[in-house]
């Protein structure tokens, strides 16, 4: 392997990302050394898609084995020349499907019409995804809707919208089938939505899950389902998701909870706000109140201000509270190209311990809080976890169930025992490897979860219990 490059990122921000994981808790030269392979196989995993796609069921409406008999029979239907694949129930995670992914594919013919996509886009036709008219920037001058093409991926944005052809470094994704024209694409009309090009021989073969069972399905990464099981919503309680869009976690604690009690979701953005609200009505939650609101607001000040059931809320009001937090996303696969400066990525450290304070003053004493992210960074995952502890006595680290993801990782002063009640999502803990027909049929049932288990997106959990009120003083002071 690999078929792609190792993702392509800015040098201060390679090194920032090196040194956190190069820690000054590793002191030996072999210590060192073994930090530094495990970095650069990071890198390489964030390239490349997880080994499994993962569906959340929406329990609420079916059960696991009714919609697992419904997908069945609708991949038998789409994918690409009737492929049959398993489809596996996790067994920690009931209400989770994995689906496993063929690939990388190398001996796909490359056609001679050529379309070049956006890093973005690229990404997610690596995930299973169909090319949207949008996401294509380039196309060869003689591209006909009906014509099998050749796509790229344009991982460093060097290519201009509307070009012919483009020599830059580019990613080859597979072969498609257009269904507009050159000239169609570029216009200079409105702009076009829907399918432009229709994957028929992606590298990565998984299924597309546009319109497939919508009202019983949720697209989630497994360790984003792993957040919601360890949050552990109830029945008849408020919980709030304090940063919630798009609404997956919010939808799946709305399903765990039996849309039984209250879920309050706030986002800052209107247009997010509305797929939380549309994502609930596709799924038939009707516990869930989506608000268009700051989450570091969302404390009410002026015990005046009449604003019962809308935000800013009173403190100690929620049983359970998810802080989601704005991260980085270093975690997200596959990516290949990262842009941002070392400001960008530095700057949701502060963003985060925002957030923090109000979701601890809102929690009600004895409540349960989850903090986490889908980056990799020790700044914004264990060195939060230590922050949190020392600024607020109130709150006691707890273990999580399921604990699916490995430990934290040094070198934010953690003790061993704080870091194995950490959960760490860390790919490059497995290495990458080819999948095909062959493999799926003589692999075990139980290799396929651990493997599914390992290779996902990086990501980090913290479980914490507000064991007293923040207005009692701690009497050991």
């Amino acid at each position: 392997m690999p078929v792609f490059p190792k993702i392509s990122l800015r040098p201060e921000v390679e090194n920032y990302l090196k040194e956190g994981f190069v820690n000054n808790e590793v002191v030996s030269a072999s210590g060192k050394a073994a930090a530094e392979r495990k970095f650069e196989a990071l890198l390489n995993h964030l390239s490349h898609p997880p080994s499994f796609t993962t569906v959340r069921v929406n329990t609420h409406l079916a059960s696991v084995q009714h919609v697992k008999e419904l997908l069945l029979d609708e991949l038998q239907q789409v994918w690409f020349n009737g492929l049959s694949v398993p489809v596996l129930q996790h067994p920690d995670l009931q209400d989770v499907l994995l689906i496993p992914v063929i690939g990388p594919r190398k001996n796909i013919k490359r056609q001679q019409c050529e379309a070049v996509v956006g890093a973005q886009c690229g990404s997610a036709v690596l995930r299973g995804a169909h090319v949207y008219t949008p996401g294509i920037v380039s196309a060869s001058s003689f591209m006909k809707a009906g014509d099998v093409i050749s796509v790229y991926s344009d991982i460093k944005g060097k290519c201009k919208k509307g070009a012919r052809e483009f020599d830059g470094t580019k990613i080859f994704l597979g072969n498609g089938i257009s269904t507009l024209s050159r000239k169609e694409i570029f216009s200079g009309l409105p702009r076009l939505r829907g399918i432009g090009i229709r994957m028929t021989e992606p590298i990565y073969l998984s299924p597309s899950f546009d319109n497939v069972l919508p009202s019983y399905l949720f697209l989630q990464n497994l360790p984003s389902a792993v957040v919601t099981h360890v949050l552990n919503p109830q029945p008849g309680e408020k919980i709030l998701d304090l940063c919630a869009a798009p609404g997956g976690k919010t939808t799946h604690i709305a399903a765990l909870m039996h849309d039984q009690g209250e879920v309050i979701a706030l986002d800052k953005i209107a247009n997010k706000v509305e797929k939380i609200k549309q994502n609930a009505l596709l799924l038939g939650l009707n516990s869930i109140k989506a608000f268009c609101f700051d989450g570091t607001k969302a404390l009410k000040l002026d015990e005046i201000e009449d604003t019962e059931g809308t935000p800013p809320f009173s403190p100690e009001s929620f049983d359970r509270i998810l802080l989601d937090a704005p991260c980085s996303g270093m975690g997200q696969r596959p990516n290949m190209a990262c842009t941002w400066t070392l400001k960008e990525v530095t700057s949701y450290q502060p963003l985060q311990r925002k957030l923090f304070p109000v979701a601890v003053q809102l929690l009600k004493p004895g409540g349960t809080l989850v903090y986490s992210t889908c980056t990799v960074t020790l700044e914004e995952n264990e060195e939060q976890v230590a922050w949190a502890l020392s600024t607020f006595p109130c709150l006691q680290l707890q273990p999580q169930e399921p604990q699916i993801g490995g430990e934290g990782m040094m070198g934010a002063g953690l003790s061993g025992e704080q870091l194995r009640q950490l959960q760490r999502f860390d790919p490059s803990t497995t290495p990458l490897r080819d999948t095909d027909l062959e493999t799926l049929r003589d692999a075990r049932a139980e290799d396929m979860i651990r493997l599914a288990n390992k290779d996902c997106i990086g990501f980090f959990i913290a479980k914490f219990l507000k064991w007293k009120s923040t207005s009692e003083k701690d009497p050991q002071k």
